[in-house]
């Protein structure tokens, strides 16, 4: 699909600006030299780990400014016709709960990592999986359980956030996509209106 020039610049995190601000302190020292990225990106990364909160705070200062601004931009958005709006999340539409793996993960990643220091974050997940699926059935109920009550308080906390009527255009999405095609088409006759107004 063809990018729309006119659709706001992605957010930028704070590790990304973190690059960014290495990427400019590199090029003043050493102009004429081309950078491994793959090296680069490692030593970046080593930096960014020996850092202290106070140090990372002003890159992290700058994503919540970027970030603000990227949903400023969205709002005002208008995907050409033809391509899917993509949704804006609201901030304050409940969050998804966690499935019961989800729950078994959060228990059992701090042991596999005590027990496996070099395991890459993929190979830990695969592990994860693997006790996931030769746990007995016993063992999986309390997580089941768990998963259960959560998605019930979810679903409780949606309807009251649909019937709130908090979903206007812009954050239509930000409830969960189940009900995409319905909301599809009222977006659509808002954006008309909007396109209206413009001329």
């Amino acid at each position: 699909m063809v990018k729309d020039p006119r659709k706001p610049r992605g957010k930028m995190s704070s590790y990304a600006y973190f690059v960014q601000t290495c990427r400019e302190e590199h090029k003043k020292k050493h102009p004429e030299a081309s950078v491994n990225f793959a090296e680069f990106s490692k030593k970046c990364s080593e930096r960014w780990k020996t850092m202290s909160p106070k140090e990372k705070g002003k890159f992290e200062d700058m994503a919540k400014q970027d970030k603000v601004r990227y949903e400023r931009e969205m709002k005002n958005y208008i995907p050409p016709k033809g391509q899917k709006k993509k949704r804006f999340k609201d901030p304050n539409a409940p969050k998804r709960p966690p499935s019961a793996f989800f729950l078994f993960c959060a228990d059992f990643r701090p042991k596999v990592k005590s027990e496996n220091p070099g395991l890459s974050i993929g190979d830990t997940a695969k592990k994860l999986g693997e006790m996931w699926n030769s746990s007995s059935a016993e063992n999986k109920q309390p997580y089941e359980k768990k998963a259960a009550k959560l998605k019930e308080k979810y679903d409780k906390d949606i309807i009251a956030y649909r019937t709130k009527g908090k979903l206007d255009s812009g954050s239509a999405a930000a409830a969960d996509d189940d009900e995409e095609e319905d909301d599809e088409e009222e977006g659509e006759d808002e954006d008309d209106d909007e396109d209206e107004d413009d001329e």
